[in-house]
């Protein structure tokens, strides 16, 4: 059967998206095999809790190896300064104390309030990725403007955030020592978001792992060659170094991970070099 030219380029179009579905299908279906955790009420603090100590482990083992040895400790940004077991494990246990006592009643209430719903088809991969991307800018614009106003209001500085400032020299476990109010706040920005942005519940999951990789490295301490400002062009992404400057000098750099509104806003800062 012969085919005119709109005939084709639809056909064309539904080939497309059919394979860009066929690329997250496998992925989705495993996740949806797990449906009955996946629902629970257990599921968004379990998740946040395991996926942020997973990716603070690496950083974690680099802090105790890189003293010993002289390759890794030149990636370390301030390498005059090193986290001891001592700072270590307040972090930890604050994070752990808030994700149970906080965020799992806000969990729970959003559970019950906004029952999850898993659709059989997994979303096309250039969907997830726009939609990423959108949710990661607006997370940055949104955490700019609550970061910059903590910071000019002496109130709000020392009431909220000053604890986040505790540490000079970042660390991975220092991305969630802070206040209720803060980790309640950056919350919600993450998890509206997706909300508003109509997101499949994969590419939600997507954002959140994406989010949470990129505040601990931007804590991180370290500065690798292939560290995510280092990827993007252009020095639009700030990264580790960019946020180590911030909470070395408190008066600049005050967007979590791209670098414009810095510059739009005169509050940006050239990173140091080791």
């Amino acid at each position: 059967m012969n085919c005119s030219l709109p005939d084709r380029v639809l056909l064309s179009c539904a080939m497309h998206g059919q394979r860009d579905r066929l690329f997250l299908q496998p992925l989705w279906d495993f996740v949806t095999a797990k449906e009955p955790l996946i629902k629970s009420p257990f599921f968004p603090v379990l998740f946040s809790f395991t996926v942020y100590m997973a990716f603070c482990l690496p950083y974690i083992a680099l802090d105790f190896l890189s003293t010993r040895l002289p390759n890794l400790s030149k990636y370390k940004i301030q390498p005059q300064n090193y986290p001891t077991l001592g700072m270590m494990v307040p972090c930890i246990i604050q994070s752990a104390y808030h994700h149970v006592v906080l965020i799992f009643p806000v969990t729970f209430l959003h559970w019950y309030w906004r029952p999850m719903n898993l659709p059989v088809i997994a979303p096309e991969l250039p969907e997830v990725l726009l939609e990423v991307g959108v949710c990661l800018f607006l997370f940055d614009f949104e955490y700019f403007l609550w970061h910059l106003l903590h910071h000019k209001v002496p109130w709000l500085y020392k009431t909220f955030h000053k604890v986040h400032h505790k540490h000079v020299s970042t660390f991975a476990l220092t991305t969630q020592y802070s206040s209720v109010w803060e980790l309640l706040s950056l919350g919600f920005f993450a998890a509206i978001n997706p909300v508003l942005l109509g997101c499949h519940p994969l590419t939600e999951m997507i954002f959140f792992l994406v989010n949470i990789w990129l505040s601990v490295e931007d804590h991180s301490g370290y500065d690798f060659p292939w560290s995510t400002h280092r990827l993007v062009p252009f020095g639009l992404y700030g990264g580790a170094p960019h946020h180590d400057l911030h909470h070395l000098k408190f008066k600049s750099n005050y967007a979590p991970y791209f670098t414009h509104w810095d510059k739009v806003f005169g509050t940006f800062t050239e990173t140091h070099s080791n």
